[in-house]
């Protein structure tokens, strides 16, 4: 196996499969397995560890799945599946491993439920929140936990206890943000004290202060996403930071368009980089660990598209493009070990 390579995974909504391919290390993508395992796949979380992933089917029955990754041959198998309380929008677990959250856009409420050694989740333990829940995310500290309420435009935080699993209020449950906002998907930087919002119905990427001891927020900065001239309307859909911290990209799906913003290191501010056409409706996105390649689902393309990332600027460029299942939502990126 040649060193640079990935184990890509690829949920696949409408035709009900999990894609596994593999990325080369110039960038072209294979597929090594297509698993049938029904229903309308959505979310995917990977564990800690790298060695475990979980996908939900929002569709009856509602369950989220384990799988085992063999990061040296590059294969997937099922371990099982539990049931979910609900059609989950997004699924994380938390820095442990041994608690999986989940956040249901339709039933407005967020889930914890415990994992064991085999993936099996349980004793689900289920909180109210603002309409459209769409993300819950543990800080680096696994201290606190925050979602999002797409609908109520706020972020709902809660003290976490990760030797029970058990998420409190704060003192300021909710923390709002301006009108409009359509809070979808959240990440942190490495150091913990900042906070980057997409919001999916301004398509803004919104930068907060976070305070690592006290869970305290402040809103630092927004910026659009959006490729200039654009009128359409604003879609916002998935962002990641590169593992280095130096990039933060965004997709948006009406302008079927990624955007790429620089971070500053010491602030955490962003300025913009620029926007690239990708695939046609873009929803999820991944970007390898080595901070190489971007690899963007088209829901309406049902293409993975492979852009590398520029280091020194951040631009993209696209190398190649792979045909997948109908309807690709999400997408995970493992690095791919060489045989002992």
């Amino acid at each position: 196996m040649a060193a640079g390579q990935s184990l890509v995974l690829v949920s696949c909504a409408d035709s009900g499969e999990l894609h596994v391919l593999r990325l080369s290390e110039d960038g072209q993508l294979q597929t090594e397995q297509v698993l049938p395992l029904g229903g309308q796949l959505m979310p995917m979380a990977l564990s800690p560890g790298r060695c475990q992933l979980y996908l939900a089917r929002r569709s009856e029955p509602l369950a989220v799945i384990a799988l085992a990754l063999d990061g040296t041959e590059g294969s997937v198998h099922v371990l099982g599946e539990s049931p979910l309380p609900a059609s989950m929008a997004s699924l994380n677990t938390d820095r442990t491993g041994r608690w999986l959250f989940s956040a249901s856009y339709g039933a407005d409420m967020v889930a914890v439920q415990s994992l064991d050694a085999q993936g099996h989740a349980a004793g689900t333990v289920t909180h109210p929140t603002g309409r459209h829940a769409h993300c819950v995310l543990a800080d680096p500290t696994n201290r606190f936990v925050l979602a999002t309420s797409l609908g109520a435009d706020q972020l709902h935080r809660y003290h976490f206890d990760p030797a029970t699993g058990r998420l409190k209020d704060m003192d300021v449950p909710v923390f709002p943000l301006p009108a409009g906002t359509g809070p979808r998907h959240l990440c942190f930087n490495e150091r913990g004290d900042r906070l980057y919002v997409l919001g999916e119905l301004d398509a803004c990427v919104h930068v907060l202060t976070f305070d690592p001891a006290t869970g305290a927020l402040a809103v630092l900065q927004t910026l659009p996403t959006l490729p200039p001239g654009f009128e359409g309307k604003a879609w916002g859909a998935d962002l990641h930071l590169t593992a280095d911290g130096r990039w933060l990209y965004s997709s948006e799906r009406n302008s079927h368009t990624l955007a790429a913003h620089a971070v500053d290191p010491l602030s955490g501010q962003l300025s913009p980089v620029g926007n690239w056409p990708t695939q046609a409706t873009p929803r999820g996105f991944a970007i390898t660990p080595d901070g190489r390649f971007l690899l963007a689902a088209g829901q309406t393309s049902h293409r993975v598209g492979v852009h590398a990332i520029d280091g020194a600027s951040g631009a993209l460029a696209l190398v190649a493009e792979h045909s997948v299942g109908l309807n690709p939502n999400w997408v995970v990126a493992v690095p791919l070990r060489p045989p002992s």
